[in-house]
């Protein structure tokens, strides 16, 4: 490839990729381009259009601008940007959205787990333990 930010932005999108294979999504897979109406770098992150950011210098508006705008496109209800860190893998990049999102997504799961423990105790309980452990 000759344009060596294109092929850094590549082996950034195929880290996440793999990572998020192993961790969240087996289905996980990079996006084709679509110009204006980007769906996202990568499809199969819960809920979101995710961007994926490795670049020197940092502009979290224009990246949290960018995946909002791609999270309409893909009809998805959140957009983040995941910002790789300098000398670090996947697994310690940034994970960025506005606190509106963030808010938007807290409340989201907050009614589903009081759904779920008002529903069913038992399996709410067990859920709660098993994501209280992997903290």
């Amino acid at each position: 490839m000759a344009n060596p930010s294109k092929s850094k932005g590549t082996a950034w999108e195929s880290a996440l990729v793999a990572y998020l294979r192993d961790h969240h999504n087996p289905a996980t897979r990079r996006n084709v381009q679509m110009g204006r109406l980007d769906i996202g770098d990568i499809d199969g992150y819960y809920l979101h259009a995710l961007e994926a950011k490795a670049e020197k210098t940092i502009t979290l508006s224009d990246y949290i601008a960018q995946a909002n705008r791609e999270a309409i496109n893909a009809g998805q209800p959140f957009g983040c940007a995941v910002v790789k860190r300098r000398m670090k893998g996947a697994a310690d990049a940034y994970v960025v959205r506005d606190l509106a999102t963030d808010v938007r997504l807290m409340n989201r799961f907050r009614d589903a787990e009081e759904l779920l423990k008002e529903y069913k105790f038992d399996v709410w309980f067990e859920h709660d333990e098993h994501h209280r452990e992997a903290a």
